[in-house]
């Protein structure tokens, strides 16, 4: 079969938008988003912090030329849709964010993200006019391109010290009425919550970040009403989680221990050069 374009990895991946609940989660590298798929995923999300730290670098260090350098490499090596975390669009002010949308749409991404964190933990969030007239930036920069790219609009303001339910709900309200394809508030992690923030904006899908939603299962989150669950760096974290225990327990004790009954190389080897790469092809 033909290796799928961006326009068909755009289809299949509004089509997921459209009923029942799907996971994209969220890989750091080729090799990572390679064995995602082999499971059998049906999309992915790139994830800032997991391809920061994989960088050596803490979330938020990276530039736009270097994370759309990523979302290309990721994009062409997957044959399933690839949804960029855009973070705030590496700019202020709506042109700005229109300029880099425009770019990441030309990297062969099937969805992108932008959100309202200003970088700034003392005033995390950009003012709510501010905020709006960057969806509606984004929005139109997209819609310029062939508006088959999947919009998703994020208010950050739970992870941010900004726990206003009231205040979220104001703003993916009006960035659901400005254009965005599906609606994301990370950090909301009880029933209740949830629940809330799917009514308010129905009918377009939420986007459930699972980093914080502990103790649900995928069931249990469809059945709340959400559309897309993601993991954010989450994955990435729990790679390296076990990569610091490893190497703190031979640094510190003198111990290998930890290498015991990890992938062999031989069965990682046979991935790469089989199902990865038949699954590129196909």
């Amino acid at each position: 079969m033909p290796t799928p374009s961006p326009a068909d990895k755009r289809r299949a991946f509004r089509t997921l938008h459209d009923s029942g609940c799907f996971v994209i989660p969220n890989p750091w590298n080729v090799g990572s988003a390679l064995y995602l798929q082999g499971l059998g995923f049906k999309a992915l999300a790139t994830t800032s912090s997991g391809y920061a730290h994989s960088l050596g670098l803490p979330d938020g260090a990276v530039t736009r030329d270097m994370v759309l350098a990523h979302y290309r490499e990721l994009a062409t090596a997957t044959a399933i849709p690839v949804n960029a975390d855009f973070e705030g669009g590496f700019a202020d002010d709506p042109a700005g964010v229109a300029a880099n949308v425009r770019l990441c749409v030309e990297t062969g991404v099937a969805g992108l993200s932008i959100e309202d964190f200003t970088g700034d933990e003392s005033a995390p969030l950009y003012d709510f006019d501010l905020a709006l007239a960057r969806v509606k930036a984004a929005r139109k920069a997209i819609d310029q391109t062939g508006g088959d790219v999947v919009f998703t609009a994020r208010t950050e303001g739970f992870i941010h010290g900004r726990t206003d339910m009231d205040e979220t709900l104001r703003r993916l309200k009006a960035f659901a009425d400005a254009g965005a394809d599906c609606l994301y508030a990370p950090g909301i992690k009880t029933r209740e919550q949830i629940e809330t923030v799917v009514r308010a904006v129905a009918p377009k899908p939420v986007n459930l970040l699972m980093s914080f939603a502990g103790g649900f299962t995928v069931n249990d989150i469809g059945g709340m009403g959400v559309r897309r669950i993601s993991v954010g760096g989450t994955l990435a974290r729990v790679a390296m989680d076990a990569f610091i225990k490893s190497a703190r327990a031979i640094a510190e004790q003198g111990s290998f221990d930890s290498f015991a009954g990890v992938v062999p190389n031989a069965e990682l080897n046979k991935f790469f050069s089989g199902h990865g790469d038949k699954d590129k092809a196909s």
